[in-house]
């Protein structure tokens, strides 16, 4: 089967946060503890736009498997040539190379959406999405020590950046 890549419609939402959703028990990928709902992910959807910050969607045989946001970062004018990008994989799609892909297509539309910095934000211990950023020359601009509590668990949030004007 081929995987399409496609800006997101509203019609995706729950598929899309049913894939966050199936992230929150690992502890791995967000800071939030229980699942969210469809209805609380609204405003955060219409924040994103095909022309300025992206929410796209793959699909595989007709069933949305995996989504990449780039969102603002820190919400302040001087900032909006940086983006923070997120990616989530279905359970299904994980380990087969789509976040690879993923995070390459977004590096390439970057510039195009007046991008010159993008920054992941990852859990110090998750291993997998460290070395997915670190593979494509981003780097780690600084750590948050301890600031999450998960299960009773203190973790890092390490800020992973990378310049789009720069040779890695």
């Amino acid at each position: 089967m081929s995987l399409i890549y496609r800006d997101a419609t509203l019609d995706d939402l729950p598929a899309i946060v049913a894939i966050y959703n199936s992230t929150v028990p690992s502890r791995q990928v967000t800071a939030d503890l229980d699942p969210v709902t469809v209805e609380s992910r609204l405003a955060w959807f219409h924040a994103h736009g095909p022309h300025a910050r992206p929410l796209w969607v793959v699909e595989e045989g007709g069933k949305v498997i995996a989504w990449l946001s780039f969102s603002d970062f820190y919400g302040r004018p001087a900032y909006s040539r940086t983006a923070e990008v997120s990616i989530y994989l279905d359970e299904s799609a994980r380990g087969k190379g789509l976040g690879k892909k993923l995070l390459q297509a977004a590096l390439e539309k970057a510039p195009e959406l007046r991008i010159d910095t993008v920054l992941g934000f990852v859990f110090g211990h998750n291993a997998p999405s460290v070395r997915l950023f670190e593979g494509f020359g981003f780097e780690p601009w600084g750590t948050l020590p301890r600031v999450a509590v998960l299960d009773g668990i203190e973790r890092d949030l390490v800020i992973l950046g990378r310049r789009l004007d720069t040779l890695h």
